[in-house]
Formats: structure tokens, sequence, C-alpha cells
């Protein structure tokens, strides 16, 4: 199964003075799967170490930081010599042995020929009960569910990909319901490596919502394993809280949809625990969007989405029949599966802010606004071919933007300030800035 990530890990191989790499994701979304193809493609050998319930690895662990000793240790463990220049270290499950995350500092500093990639799901829970990081020594890859493309690949649809990425608008829009027949699937199944790597094999919708029911329950049991006791039930009832949440016309989130009466102190460290451990996604509000937006954020203002749509589709319900009545998937729980696409879509670029934007007294609302660094870019998600951009007309007309995105199920067109892109075609555009700005 083809992932993008992939070539990140080569760039980093690549790099002169690389440190240890640490890839960050929820579980399920393919780290393990990713590190080993890794380690089998690109280095001669491998030497894979999981720390999860691990006791001799605590024990090399908890003695002192030597880097030879532990290497020595490794070597011992794994029967298997370590040749630093042809050999990839991967420690899996690492926040499990905190002192292993804390030795990455004294393999960047006194070994840096040793070449360690290490994950962990549970690592932001980790670092909040004061695991001492290595800040400065380790680099960081974000990995999320397959995306819209990467999906598109795992169905053997390569070409329609190709077609995208080279900004082939009018041949694409020749195969559109293609594309559309495929968005729907993606609507349904997600990007969860093991749903998509079934679903390419079977093609069976029940045994998707089989498997997205195992994860979510998976989820709900690492809620009780992971958190501490009196946490867990909050976690609960935010998590479930989450689809209605969306299926609300205004998509803010408000603690009274978990509980009447519910405030928001209460909460704050079920949120803190989901959005750590990457399971929600959290994207403010700005009220005035100006460059660094991060500096003009309204942190009492957000909208919550899950990891992925195939779970968020699971877990309100959404019918297999839905699927093939015309447009009405898009347009299901007032578009909030649509919403969630585009969000999924935005977390897979690198360096991109998201945040969305309300005019004051809520006359107006864009749907997401992502920040590069140089540019912000307004983008508008319409659930159906409705070309009205009346938000995103108040929005331009107050803040006068390079550039504007409408996305819907309405066909490619470029005008003077608008980029209007087919839903199934926006992460073409959104993959780099200079697309957008032809």
């Amino acid at each position: 199964m083809y992932r993008t990530a992939m070539e990140n890990l080569l760039i980093w191989k690549r790099k002169k003075n690389k440190k240890p790499l640490i890839i960050r994701g929820a579980r399920q979304v393919g780290k393990t799967w990713l590190m080993k193809e890794f380690g089998k493609t690109a280095y001669k050998e491998m030497v894979y170490i999981n720390f999860d319930n691990n006791s001799r690895m605590q024990t090399l662990f908890d003695g002192d930081l030597n880097v030879e000793r532990i290497i020595t240790g490794l070597e011992l463990y794994a029967a298997h010599k370590i040749d630093a220049e042809n050999t990839l270290l991967i420690f899996d499950e690492i926040q499990e042995v905190p002192k292993a995350l804390t030795s990455l500092k004294y393999f960047n500093e006194n070994a840096p020929q040793y070449q360690i990639v290490c994950a962990g799901s549970m690592l932001g829970v980790a670092l909040h009960q004061g695991t001492s990081f290595p800040v400065g020594k380790v680099e960081f890859l974000d990995l999320y569910p397959l995306s819209f493309f990467e999906f598109m690949q795992a169905m053997g649809k390569e070409q329609y990909v190709k077609l995208l990425q080279n900004s082939d608008f009018e041949m694409a829009t020749t195969f559109k319901q293609e594309y559309v027949d495929l968005l729907k699937h993606y609507y349904y199944v997600g990007g969860m490596p093991e749903v998509v790597l079934n679903f390419s094999e079977n093609k069976d919708f029940n045994e998707a919502r089989e498997i997205q029911q195992r994860i979510l329950s998976a989820y709900e049991q690492d809620f009780s394993k992971h958190a501490p006791n009196e946490v867990v039930p909050r976690i609960r009832m935010l998590w479930n809280s989450i689809p209605a949440q969306l299926a609300k016309e205004n998509k803010k989130f408000i603690y009274g949809l978990i509980k009447e009466g519910a405030r928001a102190k209460e909460y704050e460290l079920a949120m803190l625990w989901l959005t750590d451990c990457g399971l929600v996604h959290k994207v403010q509000r700005v009220m005035t969007p100006n460059l660094p937006l991060k500096a003009y954020e309204d942190l009492k203002a957000f909208k919550l989405f899950l990891v992925d749509i195939g779970l968020l589709s699971c877990m309100t319900g959404l019918r297999q029949q839905t699927l093939l009545d015309g447009s009405d998937l898009f347009k299901e729980f007032k578009g909030a599966l649509t919403e969630q696409y585009v969000l999924q879509q935005l977390k897979t670029l690198k360096d991109v802010q998201t945040y969305y934007w309300t005019a004051e007294r809520g006359m107006a609302e864009v749907d997401f606004i992502i920040d590069n660094g140089s540019d912000i870019i307004p983008i508008e998600v319409k659930a159906e071919a409705n070309l009205q951009a009346k938000s995103l007309k108040v929005y331009r007309e107050k803040f006068q933007p390079k550039l504007s995105i409408r996305t819907s199920m309405a066909d490619y067109k470029k005008e003077d300030w608008l980029l209007n892109l087919p839903l199934w075609a926006i992460e073409s555009a959104l993959i780099d800035y200079k697309t957008c700005q032809q």
C-alpha cells in the first residue's frame, strides 16, 4: 500500500545530519507498517524493538544511558550485530519506556551515526506524565489515515491520481463520475489502513464496517487502559458527542451537548487526552485573519473533528444505501461528512495551520482558513453543487485575500478571485500552494 510518508522517510535518510525521527499518530494509522516497510526497502538490515510490555527493555534503559551500553544490550536482545551505517533501528511504542525516549538525546549528541525511527501512539499522553523529552534532539513526522489520493491508489486508480496531480482538470472532468463514486466509497470506508486494505481486496462494505467497529472498540479500551480513572467517563462522553456536534448547522463545539450543564473546565483533561493521542482534531476560530493566525485564535471557540471520516460515518450509522442516493451522501447530516473530509485532507499538509473564521455576531462563516507562513487562503466547503458563496464574499470584501477556494460537487473553474474545485480534486490544489496561485 502506497503512503506518501515513505517519501518523507527517504528524504530523512538522505540527510547528512539527521536526528532520531519520531512518527506521531493515532493508533492503527499504519505507523508500525510504515517503519518496517521503510526498513525493508531502504536498508540492508533493520532491528525492530517493541517497548510495549517489554520488561527487558525497561531494565536495559533503567540503567545509565551510555549509548555503547544500550547498543550492546539491543544487539543481545535482537541477536543481531548492529552496523550503524546500514541498519535501521526501530523503536515502537517508545512512550512505554520513558527513559528510551530520553536516550534519543544521547544518541543524537554522542552517536549520531545510528539511524533511529520511533513511533508512539500515546506519546502526547505520556508527555503529560513528566517524561523527560529530548527537546531539539529529534525530528517529527505526523502520520494520518490515508488521504483520498492514497485511497484511490490503493483501489488501483493511479492514473486518476496522476491526472489531478498534473492539474489536468479538463481530462479529469471527463471521468467525473468515476471520481464521485470513489469519493463516496472513501466517505464510507475512510482511510484507516486495515479497512482500506480489506476493502481493496474484497469490496465488501459490511466487512469494512465490522473492522471500523473493532477499531472504535479498541479506542474505547484505550480510554480505560491509559487515561486516569476519574477522567475516563468524561473522555467517553466527549468522544461520543462529536457526531452530534457536527450534525448542527453551526458546528462550533458546545459543552452542553455532552451533558446538560457541562462546563469547559470539567472536560479540559478529556479534551487534552483525545487531542494528544491524535483521535480528534481541534480547529480554532479566528476573528481577524492576520499572519500568524495562531496569534489571533479564539481559544474559547472551536470545532472538533474525528481522526477519520470512515470512523465518523460508522459512529453515525451511515447506511450503505446512501451510497446509491445521488449526491445525498455529501449532504448527510448537514454536510458534516464533507467538512470532515476536507479537514482530513488539510491535516496531511506539512507546516500548514488550519482554522475557521466567523464574522461578528455570526453573520458569515468560512469553514476553513489555512496559513502556510506567507499566505492565508479561505476555503468554503459546499456539500453539493451550490455555487453561492455569500460568506466567502463577505470575507473577501473585508480582508482582500489573494486567492479564495470554494470546493463543492461543481466542476473546476478559475475566476478572477475564486478557484472552484470539485471535492474530489481538493487535495491536488492544496498539496502545493503554487497550484492554487496559477
